[in-house]
């Protein structure tokens, strides 16, 4: 197999294990419930998320940037990366604090609104001047995510057959979830942005971004802590949430590096797929007819973004 072959086919295993780590995540988290609620501080898995990725950045920039510690740096390659991780920060902050004014559904149904947000700044910041075809496919990857969050899956042994999904949200909670949506698109889009115009190897950039992760989470944990243990709650399960979420930002990192965030949302949609087949696998939930329109509507989005010339 030739170099570029070779390169291939390690990219395209990253892209499946990425989709399959965004893919278990929400059923790793049901596996973590004790007593159908969550045990532990999410602010300390986001902490030791954080860690993880930094020590992993660390690791790889010994392993193969090693030179790069003798290189002079000055505060303006590492400060720029000091707003992606507030900006990350804020919007896994917000997710919590706006479901107060929604219920889950309706959130899982409107987040989709951020593969519009992320195209459209996408398009803005880096200048991609993007096909009518193209939009319409992310109108219809949009339109996959809303299909399959609405009601892909169903519980047949705790649902109503006279009541179907209803959604709630009240006004706050609609500017709550836009501006969640432009806080989305814009810390993915900046930080794009960030790694390909600056004139540094990827493990170093990670570096300064996992640096003020770390820090900036670490903060928001002390401010909020209610005084229980930093572990308490902890499980194997979590630990496997912990280490793979580390893992997809390292693989996200790279797509945005050298790909784009176009390619991170196709990622996040492909992920229903496993997340369908682990809810029939190990809840017993039923596929129901959203979930192959969604199916659907991924592959002809697929097609008309990247089949179609």
């Amino acid at each position: 197999m030739s170099f570029w072959g070779l390169k291939r086919v390690l990219w395209a295993l990253m892209l499946v294990m990425s989709v399959a780590i965004y893919g278990s995540h929400a059923p790793l988290l049901t596996l973590c419930k004790v007593d159908g609620k969550i045990p532990f501080s999410a602010s300390s898995v986001v902490v030791l998320t954080e860690l993880t990725k930094l020590v992993f950045s660390f690791i790889s920039l010994l392993i193969w940037d090693r030179r790069q510690l003798g290189v002079s740096l000055s505060w303006r390659h590492a400060a720029p990366f000091a707003l992606s991780a507030l900006l990350y920060a804020a919007n896994n902050n917000l997710v919590v604090h706006m479901q107060l004014f929604m219920d889950p559904s309706t959130y899982q149904v409107l987040s989709n609104l951020k593969i519009g947000s992320t195209a459209l700044l996408y398009s803005m910041f880096l200048h991609q001047r993007l096909s009518l075809h193209k939009w319409l496919a992310l109108f219809l990857l949009t339109a996959a995510g809303v299909s399959y969050t609405y009601g892909g899956l169903q519980d047949l042994q705790h649902s109503s057959s006279s009541s179907e999904m209803q959604l709630h949200v009240t006004l706050i909670g609609l500017l709550l979830i836009s501006v969640y949506c432009l806080i989305s698109g814009l810390s993915a889009v900046y930080t794009e942005v960030i790694l390909k115009t600056q004139d540094l190897p990827l493990t170093l950039q990670n570096l300064f971004l996992y640096f003020f992760g770390v820090l900036l989470n670490l903060t928001v944990h002390l401010l909020s802590s209610n005084g229980a243990g930093f572990l308490d709650g902890f499980s194997f399960w979590v630990l496997v949430i912990v280490v793979s979420q580390a893992l997809n930002g390292l693989i996200m990192s790279v797509v945005m590096k050298h790909s784009s965030n176009i390619t991170r949302l196709f990622v996040i949609s492909c992920s229903m797929l496993v997340n369908a087949l682990l809810s029939i696998l190990l809840f017993s939930l039923q596929l129901t007819a959203f979930f192959f329109l969604a199916v659907l509507l991924i592959g002809l989005a697929v097609h008309l973004y990247y089949g179609v010339k």
